[in-house]
């Protein structure tokens, strides 16, 4: 099923814009999301910018990364790594009208680490690479700490920033205590192998993704990460990301019947006049032209 028509979004900030939110408690922006959607198939396509705690209280949500399909039901929740994309889908269950409820935790790099120094913890190196999505159930401590919250949605503007920072640190204490798997995976750091600049890159370049969330995802620095790359591939990272995307953008236009708009988003451009600019630039037409240059050459 491909999904990649519709616009990545950045999330968590880019949430802040959503019509259908219920309501939302903020720190430093936006870090914890209540969403109740009486819904029937929405999906779309999201890139993490901190981790994400993803809880179900009623419905269905499923989520793809790469060739691996994720579900989670009623009284589930899911943990996923941050700076990955991934696809969604939230269908919720046809015997209770396809109402799905669920509850959306950001943690950004601030959260984790006052919750390691406040639990007494440190970062561990494990040998396997990091797993970017886990599914667990929701425990009888979790699922009364969801409870708890409730009253903190019915006036969120009210609630000071700094109880919502201690109810996350809350959060992740009941989670540590009832999933060793879960704690280990927000304590890994991404791997260190200097030879993963290759496979992030092909992985990553349709995602909108910045120098820094590579740097990242490489396990460097943004200096050595920028001066690795250019030993690789004898030029700028940017660079390659925009003719990655322009090489993949030109073979989606001869391919596939999909617009010029979505091809534009599918392959992480998120202007269209940029997009047929630098798209003209480097094969002397515009992307609209490009395709009637290519039919009329089929018929021909």
């Amino acid at each position: 099923m491909t999904m990649r028509s519709s616009k990545m979004v950045k999330v968590p900030h880019e949430l802040v814009k959503s019509p259908n939110k219920k309501g939302s408690l903020k720190l430093d922006g936006m870090s914890v999301i209540e969403f109740c959607f009486y819904t029937q198939g929405i999906k779309g396509t999201f890139f993490l910018q901190d981790h994400l705690l993803l809880i179900v209280k009623s419905g269905v949500y499923t989520v793809r990364f790469g060739d691996q399909e994720y579900t989670m039901r009623s009284n589930e929740m899911m943990f996923i790594h941050k700076s990955i994309g991934v696809q969604y889908e939230k269908s919720g269950e046809p015997d209770s009208n396809y109402i799905l409820d669920y509850m959306m935790f950001f943690l950004n790099e601030k959260v984790v680490h006052e919750f390691l120094k406040f639990a007494g913890l440190k970062p561990i190196y494990l040998t396997n690479d990091v797993v970017p999505i886990t599914v667990f159930p929701i425990s009888d401590r979790i699922g009364s700490y969801i409870e708890s919250l409730k009253p903190y949605f019915e006036n969120p503007d009210e609630v000071k920033e700094g109880l919502v920072r201690v109810k996350l640190i809350e959060l992740l204490f009941h989670i540590a205590d009832s999933n060793d798997r879960f704690l280990h995976q927000m304590r890994q750091p991404v791997s260190k192998d200097r030879d993963s600049i290759a496979k992030i890159m092909e992985e990553n370049f349709l995602n909108p993704v910045s120098l820094n969330d590579l740097a990242y995802l490489s396990g460097r620095s943004l200096a050595t990460f920028k001066r690795d790359f250019q030993t690789i591939y004898n030029t700028p990272p940017l660079k390659w990301v925009r003719n990655r995307r322009l090489d993949k953008a030109k073979e989606l236009l001869t391919e596939s019947a999909l617009s010029v708009t979505d091809v534009c988003f599918s392959t992480g451009f998120e202007n269209i006049a940029h997009f047929s600019k630098v798209f003209k630039k480097r094969f002397g037409l515009p992307p609209s032209e490009f395709r009637q240059h290519l039919r009329l050459k089929e018929k021909v």
